[in-house]
């Protein structure tokens, strides 16, 4: 059973934190802790506006959010790492390897589809981006929940 849920991205101010929050929102009734990092992460910034403000267009309220960098403490108290690209699925695996078996693309159920980075791209990227993290997101939490 998955506890404990991490999501990563570059920096863990756009496509990480997003994922975590929707993730969260699917997640509400069970008791399965989502949280996020980058492995580039621009430590102590805030979600980034442009992801805020997409968030905020689709009828969202994102929680307070400080980005906060990848560390191997993190990867061993997870049950689950979702990436969003294949570089990062090594990365992840050359900073803790005993990661690997844990470790999937958020859009694996996508047939394994990367999303890409918004960052600095303008507000069509963003969209672009919620709308596969919110697919992937959605996938994901269908799985994660216990069978009733």
């Amino acid at each position: 059973m998955f506890k404990n849920v991490l999501v990563i991205c570059a920096g863990n101010i756009c496509r990480s934190p997003t994922g975590e929050h929707l993730l969260q929102q699917n997640l509400a009734s069970t008791d399965i802790r989502v949280s996020s990092a980058g492995l580039t992460a621009m430590v102590g910034h805030p979600l980034e506006r442009s992801a805020l403000d997409t968030l905020q267009r689709h009828g969202q309220q994102p929680h307070d959010h400080t980005a906060r960098q990848l560390t191997p403490q993190l990867l061993q108290a997870s049950d689950l790492v979702l990436v969003m690209e294949r570089r990062q699925l090594q990365d992840v695996i050359r900073l803790s390897p005993v990661s690997r078996g844990k470790t999937f693309l958020l859009g694996k159920w996508q047939s394994e589809r990367e999303i890409p980075d918004p960052y600095r791209r303008g507000t069509a990227a963003f969209e672009h981006a919620y709308a596969l993290i919110e697919e992937a997101a959605t996938a994901w939490s269908r799985r994660l929940q216990p069978q009733r």
